[in-house]
């Protein structure tokens, strides 16, 4: 799960569009190739919170046993959600903290918070020092959920904006994906060696020390610049980044965009509840973000070597299978990003909650219905499989664009902070007690599936009734929609 949030109101300059025979001149290059470095160095902190979210799944069955830090199914769940509540502090602050030191200053700070935390997380002597050190660095998580995207969105141009930004979602998945595998290789050759977890966990180190070193030297966003009046500063930026004789142009834009926003009342919470119709857009988008959690993506995130396990195969092999969960992830969110364009946002929802059902219900009936053997974890590794292919190309993709749509302008950013503040919520609760629920004194695997199943099926129903369609739409026609009592289907 990632926080994805774009800059509005900026338009496409004079040059936004190419012929696509035109070829480009080395100042073009140079352009491109500044800003291309930019991108991929800040989504760095996108990787990290893929990997720091991903790296537990195949640490937590190591760390858990008897010598190390003996966690029984409770606790298993408090070390895995401990992160997501330092997240949702993080998203909580981090915004604020960017508008006063800058993109770029926060960035850094995250890469230093991330470093510091995964080495206390790898060293950690107890499950009391863990739980610590796992919030910490949901705090890194939290922060570069928030400002990595408003940083991509400032830095990019208007016509590439939203390709540009959709790649932090891209980096999260790959990022878990590169989590299972680092834990596959080292538990294939250190599987027997009990402190295996703590390397795992060290690893984080590599990408999050990357992502100081290259925000060393990126520019801060021009944006920000604009904000603090350092005009100048900002035009140095974007003369950087942006076609040659296209830079002024924007920077004009941008100061008159400050210079309104400057001059607006800042949203209240007075303002998402007073008004009938704006409550309702707060309680659609509340209900699109609880979905994506009620789906139960995150428990096979977090604990899919686990599920696995308990379907009848060593733990090696587990966190091996365990990796065609992350392959799938980047996969299914590549054709996901491509899916967009071309099919309603409502209608992918829809489609994808009928798999994810499906498939919960499938798992159930596995898990309760055959005896254990290989078969049975390849069975349920499919169906797992199966599962993220539908969440990744279906419901997550269509989740960030529905929630970065249906919120009027008035109150867009306020709106959009309760909305993903309830995500985090719904997902620390699941992610805390998963672990308790398929263990032996909690209900099962199978019963736990059933109960992922019947909150999907409640979904559908939901969405049916108040899931709107937004494709095709201006920001401005699905506002007055609800404005006038219509929700756009």
């Amino acid at each position: 799960m990632a926080v994805s949030l774009t800059t509005s109101g900026q338009r496409p300059g004079p040059n936004d569009d190419h012929n696509s025979g035109a070829k480009l001149d080395r100042t073009d290059t140079k352009y491109q190739s500044v800003l291309r470095t930019a991108v991929l160095v800040s989504t760095f902190g996108g990787l990290l919170f893929g990997f720091d979210t991903g790296v537990i799944n195949g640490a937590l069955p190591f760390m858990a046993t008897e010598g190390q830090l003996d966690l029984n199914p409770m606790w298993q769940g408090v070390v895995a959600s401990s992160l997501i509540a330092g997240a949702a502090v993080g998203a909580l602050t981090a915004g604020r903290l960017a508008d006063r030191i800058g993109r770029r200053k926060t960035i850094l700070i995250l890469a230093v918070v991330f470093t510091v935390a995964a080495i206390s997380c790898a060293l950690a002597p107890d499950r009391y020092v863990m739980a610590v050190a796992r919030i910490a660095l949901g705090l890194g998580v939290g922060g570069a959920s928030v400002t990595v995207p408003v940083y991509l969105a400032e830095i990019s141009p208007a016509s590439r904006r939203g390709r540009l930004v959709t790649r932090n979602e891209l980096m999260i998945v790959t990022g878990q994906f590169l989590a299972f595998v680092s834990n596959a290789v080292l538990a294939h050759y250190m599987g027997t060696s009990g402190h295996v977890w703590r390397v795992m966990l060290a690893m984080a180190v590599i990408p999050a020390l990357a992502l100081w070193i290259g925000m060393k030297v990126m520019p801060e966003s021009p944006r920000w610049y604009a904000m603090k009046g350092r005009n100048a500063e900002a035009l140095k930026v974007l003369e950087s980044i942006r076609e040659p004789g296209t830079a002024q142009a924007e920077l004009d834009e941008i100061i008159e965009i400050v210079k309104r926003e400057s001059e607006e009342e800042k949203a209240t919470w007075h303002d998402l509840v007073a008004t009938p119709w704006i409550r309702r857009c707060l309680l659609i988008g509340i209900g699109i973000a609880v979905i994506n959690q009620i789906t139960g993506v995150n428990s096979v995130m977090y604990y899919g070597t686990q599920i696995i396990a308990k379907s009848g195969v060593a733990m090696d092999t587990a966190i091996v299978a365990n990796t065609a969960n992350g392959l799938i992830s980047v996969i299914a969110m590549l054709f996901g990003i491509w899916l967009l364009g071309y099919v309603g946002r409502r209608r992918l929802v829809m489609a994808g909650l009928i798999g994810t059902t499906g498939t919960h219900i499938a798992i159930g009936l596995v898990a309760s219905g055959m005896a254990q053997s290989q078969f049975k974890a390849f069975l349920v590794l499919g169906l797992t499989v199966t599962f993220l292919a539908f969440m990744q190309g279906a419901v997550g993709p269509a989740t960030w664009c529905l929630l970065a749509e249906v919120f009027p302008s008035r109150v867009r950013g306020l709106a959009m902070g309760v909305a993903v503040a309830c995500m985090w919520i719904t997902n620390f609760i699941i992610t805390l007690l998963f672990p308790w629920a398929v263990s032996d004194d909690g209900v099962g695997i199978a019963a736990t599936f059933f109960i992922f199943a019947g909150l999907g099926a409640a979904a559908l129903v939901w969405g049916l009734k108040f899931l709107p369609e937004t494709k095709g739409k201006s920001l401005e026609q699905i506002e007055w929609n609800f404005a006038s009592g219509r929700i756009p289907h």
